[in-house]
């Protein structure tokens, strides 16, 4: 099994990295016209493979390893494609082509390369095993029916759903391309359809696993068992070692969640990185004042200088922590963004009033970085920092909570640690609304229970409502 081992981390390794990639791409597009050129193909199919790279490199700017895993994808269905033909005799129907948009569409969630592989996929296939115009199109719908079936999905009947509905459609397609009426050639005809259709749900079902590991991507799949933090070590650890940031967290993950659905950003992504986003605390959890309970502040007895490596440091050794226990580098974006490049304000202002004998500059007081490269890294960043500071406030009234929320999120936009992410303008002006919603219904006020009224004879009586047995918090 060492070989085998060996062999798969080479391969990850060979897709995850840039350089790498681009030099596997032009060695695959070389195979692949060699292999036409001996197979007596059309040499259109590399040409055609080399448009789609271009168009996916200038056009879409994605990266050399995204190229590659998809041209890896559209390899296995060529091949597999063709086998099942001369060896096991399958009809060109039955062939699960739809897999390939299906999984594009799971692994990237992205409809327009699923959009691009069905046609690619549809279009290779049909070429390298001789089959009409009508084919390509018929298969080519009936990959988009499986890509749009399962965008977004979070079940695995779903997927077979999506399995049966693209049989469906390929054999109401085949029938409009070919208007026959006959019962025994109409029984004959629905069966390839229904199996590839099947087959294409069961080779997605069997295969997400492997693709994800392969290409480090994470499926809505692998995010809901990710999101059971019962069941995940880390997780567990937090909830023991370091409970008031394991807290934290989980009001951070309803929060940033409800904001990344307010505008249409991947939530589950959201609520399973604020999870995470903080495992770094697990090093020294005491010197985090959300988990010092009643004991005193740690950073009292230190310097400006020491507590500033400190808070620092949480974000380097969540970054270990993650890559020892394996996690997704989506989930490690989480804890390396949600900062950014923000400055430590309270030990940089400290530093200042005691004048260490160092000078003291803002640039060793500002975490590493780097700023949130995407929408979800940057909504976790801000309802960190929102959810913090609404903790601080002596009144959460909710007036008072929506202007400390205007006000961190214009410091942080002016701040410039939303340059390097996708958010606009409208987008922030939602997470504003929403985060500000969610706070004060999270912290909104309770009424005060008024005295118990003494009655005579009673005057042994408890007198307070806080200390009667049914003076349980109502709701208000």
């Amino acid at each position: 099994m060492n070989w085998y081992r060996r062999s798969l981390k080479l391969m990850i390794n060979i897709i995850n990295k840039p350089k790498k990639g681009f030099i596997a791409a032009g060695v695959f597009f070389f195979v692949l016209l060699g292999y036409c050129m001996l197979a007596g193909l059309s040499l259109i199919i590399p040409l055609l493979v080399a448009f789609y790279g271009c168009h996916l490199a200038f056009f879409r700017h994605l990266e050399a390893k995204r190229f590659l895993h998809l041209g890896f994808l559209l390899t296995i269905i060529v091949f597999a494609g063709r086998s099942l033909i001369e060896f096991l005799h399958f009809s060109p129907y039955a062939i699960p082509v739809a897999s390939v948009a299906m999984l594009a569409m799971l692994l990237f969630n992205d409809l327009q390369l699923a959009f691009s592989m069905s046609f690619m996929a549809s279009a290779v296939l049909s070429l390298v095993i001789g089959m009409p115009l009508d084919y390509c199109i018929i298969v080519f719908i009936g990959g988009l029916t499986g890509a749009y079936a399962i965008s977004g999905t979070r079940t695995r009947g779903t997927v077979l759903f999506a399995g049966l509905l693209l049989g469906a459609v390929q054999a109401m397609g085949y029938f409009l391309v070919h208007p026959v009426f006959s019962r025994e050639i109409l029984m004959n005809g629905l069966q390839p359809f229904f199996i590839s259709g099947l087959l294409s749900a069961a080779a997605v079902l069997a295969t997400l696993k492997i693709f994800e590991t392969l290409f480090g991507e994470l499926t809505n799949f692998s995010l809901l068992e990710l999101s059971d933090s019962l069941t995940q070590p880390l997780i567990k650890r937090l909830a023991f070692e370091a409970p008031g940031t394991y807290h934290h967290s989980l009001i951070l993950s309803n929060l940033a969640g409800a904001a990344a659905d307010a505008i249409g950003a991947n939530a589950l992504l959201v609520r399973v990185g604020s999870y995470y986003h903080d495992i770094g605390k697990l090093v020294k959890p005491e010197y985090f004042t959300e988990n010092q309970m009643m004991a005193d502040n740690k950073h009292d007895d230190l310097e400006p200088s020491m507590s500033r490596l400190v808070i620092l440091n949480h974000v380097k050794e969540g970054v270990d922590i993650a890559r020892r226990h394996k996690l997704s580098p989506k989930l490690i974006d989480f804890i390396q963004q949600h900062h950014g490049t923000s400055l430590i304000h309270y030990f940089y202002q400290k530093a200042l009033i005691e004048g260490e004998t160092e000078s003291v500059s803002e640039e060793n007081y500002r975490y590493l970085g780097p700023k949130p490269q995407t929408r979800e890294t940057a909504i976790v960043m801000l309802a960190d920092s929102v959810e913090g500071a609404t903790r601080g406030l002596d009144e959460h009234t909710p007036n008072r909570i929506s202007d400390m929320v205007r006000k961190i999120i214009n410091n942080k936009f002016i701040d410039g640690q939303l340059d390097e992410c996708a958010l606009t303008l409208r987008e922030i002006d939602t997470v504003t609304g929403v985060f500000s919603r969610e706070l004060a219904a999270m912290y909104h006020v309770r009424i005060k229970y008024p005295n118990a009224k003494k009655t005579n004879g009673h005057h042994g009586s408890k007198s307070s409502a806080d200390e009667s047995p049914s003076a349980e918090p109502d709701g208000q």
